[in-house]
């Protein structure tokens, strides 16, 4: 099914935003949300979306590759001349459970190359073209993962995780005094399809409720004092501040969005 963008507000009209990995979960609220504020926004992922949206732009690449962030950045100039807004929101981990002995370098070349490469290439791609018309929005979609690590089974996703974020504030101290603003947003749990998904499966093997497996779940996270872990909603509106000229003076930080999950200051 295909839904026509109903534009609301018209904050971002005339911008140029791709959302890499925005058919699905957070990366998919965030490109409806500055679409229906007027945004020509532009989505990437591995696969076509089946309910690809009329008025969202699709390019169809594997971003955990150089040759696909070619292609995206070549059909980027192409087509749009660049972007004015960069969210770089693809990343996930794909390791298996058992913690360091589980991990071998593919699964570590994987979780790097899609967290961080994919990011620091795209920046490299379709920074000049920002850096020439002296303005832009770069937003790195990290994790508390970077800070919080679960050893389990996504080390390599929050190593890969930390150096986006190192990268992230590296990057806005060359490009700031240039008109580039780089910020990083790092969201802790987000109930996610593929999220409720799993916690379903949780329950069902445990063969107790669907509440039951997600209050196991935000234990295991060490609580979320929210009590409730973050919707796609949720970090779709604190993407579409920063970017938004009400942020203008904000440049090279990091915001947590993790209902209060990281218990240190």
């Amino acid at each position: 099914m295909t839904n026509n963008i109903e534009i609301n507000h018209p904050e971002f009209l005339n911008k140029r935003v791709l959302v890499t990995g925005g058919t699905k979960g957070a990366g998919k609220a965030i490109a409806e949300r500055l679409a229906n504020a007027g945004a020509t926004v532009i989505t990437t992922a591995r696969n076509i979306p089946k309910d690809q949206q009329t008025g969202i732009h699709f390019i169809q690449a594997d971003i955990s590759t150089g040759e696909g962030v070619q292609k995206v950045v070549n059909e980027l100039m192409t087509d749009f001349s660049g972007v004015d807004i960069l969210i770089n929101n693809a990343g996930g981990s794909s390791a298996a459970n058992g913690g360091f002995s589980a991990l071998n370098d593919n699964n570590w070349d994987d979780a790097i190359n899609t967290n961080l490469y994919a990011a620091v290439r795209l920046d490299r791609g379709l920074l000049p073209a920002m850096l020439k018309q002296g303005s832009g929005v770069i937003i790195h979609i990290s994790s508390i993962q970077r800070s919080f690590p679960l050893y389990d089974s996504t080390l390599p996703y929050a190593a890969a995780k930390a150096a986006l974020t190192n990268y992230s504030k590296g990057l806005s101290n060359e490009v700031s005094p240039k008109g580039i603003r780089v910020l990083t947003v790092s969201p802790g749990f987000i109930q996610t399809e593929a999220a409720e998904t799993f916690i379903q499966k949780m329950a069902e093997s445990a063969g107790g409720t669907y509440e039951t497996a997600l209050a196991r779940l935000m234990d295991s996270l060490g609580g979320i004092p929210m009590g409730r872990p973050a919707s796609p909603a949720d970090v779709a509106e604190l993407v579409a501040f920063l970017v938004s000229d009400r942020a203008a003076y904000l440049s090279g930080t990091e915001y947590i969005i993790d209902g209060g999950t990281i218990p240190t200051v």
